[in-house]
């Protein structure tokens, strides 16, 4: 890098069906990947992006945030255009500024909102497939939404948390809200967190889709985090399609 590198951020759409997640991965197709090519087409040399989160592998982005550096002056407004004319379909730049020294899209990072999607009915229409996890159950919505209540706060969620085969210095996590919207058909959880643990958000939603169908009360949610157990097979992580990461906070 040199002292004429610009460093730029920008806000990233992709659709994470048949990718292996964000994070690069010597033996499958990530889509840091994919955009670190476009950007090295445009510099003429290898471009490291960094990103605001990991996603798992066919999980999907609304507003997933990246940083990276280019000695190339291109004006924002063109990377944009740049960028997208070198990206497949499934991945596009929504936005792009330059950014300041000391911003990191990871670090400077002050919450998420995810985004889960299901649809319940006798049938998934084929379309919502990829991006809609399906449940043929009825499902009670008030129990649902008392027991997201109780995420609120300030927890240790080892219980809804899969082991990411790292060492983690905490599984303390704070979630500032966590909604249950229905519409017809649909439901979506809304959920915003300072930060969130491997497979978090979809433990959670899986844990609450239990609740629904009658499996679990909502007060087992408070149990859980009260007791912090460490991970069961009572708690189901909820299929990736389903899930969108849908803004990051600075």
């Amino acid at each position: 890098m040199t002292t004429r590198a610009r460093k730029y951020r920008v806000v990233i759409a992709y659709d994470g069906t048949g990718y292996s997640g964000w994070q690069y991965q010597d033996n499958a197709l990530g889509i840091q990947q994919v955009v670190e090519e476009a950007l090295a087409y445009l510099e003429g040399a290898p471009v490291r992006i960094f990103g605001s989160s990991r996603t798992d592998a066919g999980v999907h982005a609304r507003g997933f945030v990246g940083h990276f550096h280019l000695t190339k002056p291109i004006p924002p407004k063109n990377l944009v255009r740049a960028l997208n004319s070198r990206l497949p379909e499934s991945v596009r730049i929504l936005k792009a500024a330059y950014a300041k020294a000391e911003f990191d899209a990871r670090l400077s990072a002050k919450g998420k909102e995810y985004r889960y999607q299901l649809y319940q009915a006798d049938i998934l229409p084929p379309h919502l497939a990829p991006y809609w996890t399906f449940c043929h159950r009825p499902l009670d919505l008030a129990a649902m939404r008392e027991a997201a209540a109780h995420f609120v706060g300030t927890h240790d969620f080892l219980s809804f948390a899969a082991n990411p085969n790292r060492e983690l210095e905490t599984t303390v996590r704070t979630i500032f809200s966590f909604e249950v919207r229905k519409a017809g058909h649909r439901y979506t959880f809304i959920v915003r967190g300072d930060g969130f643990l491997y497979k978090q958000v979809r433990s959670m939603v899986g844990f609450l889709i239990s609740v629904g169908k009658g499996n679990e009360k909502p007060a087992a949610v408070k149990e859980l985090l009260d007791g912090h157990p460490p991970r069961t097979a009572r708690v189901e992580t909820a299929p990736a399609r389903g899930l969108f990461l849908q803004k990051v906070f600075y």
